[in-house]
């Protein structure tokens, strides 16, 4: 929750390369700072000279190889961009229904800013039992979005009907424009599909995850006449399952009283010049829940992306599908719809979407035009690359600006000390492959990796062996048949939550003599 301004004083020191997706699934991360400054990871002495990168072409072709003919690439092993998260808390600060549904909107652009500002990272493969966990520090800049004057109750069915049409028809033009150019795109990638450049593995490996969040030139907010509140969120994940791999995340504002929690799993399928990433089936979504507003709960679902740039050498996230956000309480929800650039045209990253009221008993809209004119409340627009705007069903020309993701910056991660960090904790598993990532010491990296995972399936046999069924510390996951894609904390996860809130770091090893968390 909560926009950080451009300007914020946070501390900064450049992200670890490669964090692994217990680290990067939820957490945003420009920059981290630990709480002590002179607090650094322990590293493998690494030779003084790189080994040579001259095969690494070969290696890539190689690796493209493998996904011909598999059906999903997931199971493949290969790292791919994980679903981050940002801290804002200025959710919930409208004291409208609607204000509030635009709220969790400008937060559902800002969370991937981390596409616009920085590159695709390639992450490592969580292990079993692996967590992270930081704080945020950021400058509550944002007011609560400001509603035009003009009552929305007040607005005519003709005007919606007229304004929603728009947005059906420039969702329509993009279609076909797109359809036009199918053939030319199929008879490209075939093409292109032999090319590959020198540069891509390094490049994927070397690549940090950037991430920010920050509204603070929302020309739709009121601006703020005191000097803003410093505002702590909280985050911890754990990898809860590795077959398939499944995180849980959380996010906390005790300040603002709301929290986000949901499972991070993706399915990954290869499509010959790109990579087609969708939510797995632990995956529901982001839970959002305001409890300064009744408990209201929202829900953002994801779209599908695609990652391309894979054999340029230059990697790029595009959206071409369609996303909702509800809130049973408030019975309103919002469809939003990214639409597919032309493949000869340069990318705009143009979304369209409408809020509207349904019934959550009842929920059979899935399609902006299907919206009945009379439940209308409000249209979206824009590029979620640029500006986002907002109008009234009754005035589709007076635009409102929602949020301006132009002029923002990655947020920094407040991490605990190196020597505060847990053995099975993102930073200290994966610090001797990192550096030697950092130094490009790949063959050093890869034989770390292996004996890594060796130790993994070695642990994972053993269990096996005496029949003991693996737990999650910080979460569990019993209740899925209630409350589907919504973790719960147990209580060392509270526990280790509310210390990250006064910025208490220690927690008990809890581990056996065979490396396993003992409960």
């Amino acid at each position: 929750m909560s926009s950080v301004s451009a300007d914020s004083k946070m501390p900064k020191d450049d992200a670890l390369v490669g964090d692994s997706s217990a680290d990067s699934s939820g957490g945003a991360g420009g920059g981290d700072s630990s709480a002590t400054a002179t607090s650094t990871p322990p590293t493998t002495d690494l030779p003084d000279k790189p080994v040579d990168d001259s095969s690494k072409l070969r290696a890539f072709l190689s690796i493209l190889r493998n996904f011909i003919g598999v059906s999903d690439i997931a199971s493949v092993r290969f790292s791919l961009p994980a679903q981050l998260l940002e801290p804002i808390p200025n959710l919930g600060k409208s004291d409208d229904e609607l204000g509030r549904m635009l709220e969790v909107l400008r937060f559902w652009f800002t969370k991937d800013l981390k596409y616009v500002k920085g590159k695709p990272c390639k992450p490592y493969n969580s292990v079993l039992g692996e967590f992270f966990r930081c704080n945020w520090e950021v400058k509550d800049t944002e007011a609560a979005v400001s509603l035009p004057k003009e009552s929305k109750s007040t607005s005519t069915a003709a005007s919606r009907t007229a304004s929603k049409e728009s947005i059906s028809k420039t969702a329509s033009r993009t279609a076909s424009r797109t359809a036009s150019k199918e053939s030319i795109s199929k008879t490209a990638s075939r093409t292109a599909s032999r090319t590959a450049s020198e540069e891509s593995i390094s490049k994927t490996a070397s690549i940090a995850s950037t991430s920010a969040a920050s509204a603070s030139n929302s020309a739709s907010a009121s601006p703020s006449t005191s000097s803003p509140e410093t505002v702590k969120i909280s985050y911890i994940t754990e990898q809860t399952s590795h077959h398939p791999p499944v995180s849980a995340f959380w996010v906390d504002c005790p300040q603002r009283g709301i929290t986000a929690r949901g499972f991070d799993q993706i399915s990954a399928k290869f499509t010959g010049t790109s990579v087609r990433i969708t939510p797995g089936q632990h995956n529901l979504g982001i839970f959002i829940t305001l409890a300064h507003r009744d408990n209201e709960e929202y829900r953002l679902t994801h779209p599908d992306a695609h990652l391309g740039g894979l054999l340029r050498g230059a990697l790029s996230v595009s959206v071409a599908d369609t996303c909702y956000l509800t809130c049973p309480r408030t019975r309103i929800k919002a469809i939003l719809q990214y639409l597919e650039d032309g493949w000869l045209s340069k990318a705009q990253h143009r979304v369209v979407g409408a809020v509207f009221r349904y019934n959550p008993d009842n929920d059979t809209v899935s399609r902006i035009k299907d919206i009945p004119a009379t439940d209308l409340l409000a249209e979206i627009s824009g590029s979620w690359h640029e500006r986002i705007y907002f109008n009234l069903p009754d005035s589709p020309k007076d635009k409102h600006l929602l949020i301006d993701v132009t002029p923002l910056v990655p947020a920094s991660k407040i991490t605990p000390p190196a020597e505060k960090q847990l053995a099975y904790e993102s930073r200290r598993l994966w610090a001797d492959i990192t550096a030697a990532i950092h130094a490009k010491q790949y063959s050093l990296a890869t034989r770390l990796k292996h004996e890594l995972e060796e130790s993994q399936r070695s642990k994972a046999a053993l269990r096996k062996e005496n029949n003991h069924e693996w737990t999650p510390r910080f979460f569990t996951v019993a209740e899925q048949h209630i409350q589907p894609g919504r973790p719960h904390l147990t209580d060392d996860g509270r526990r280790a939550l509310d210390n990250l809130h006064h910025d208490i770091f220690d927690l008990d090893e809890k581990l056996t003599p065979s490396g396993e968390f003992a409960r």
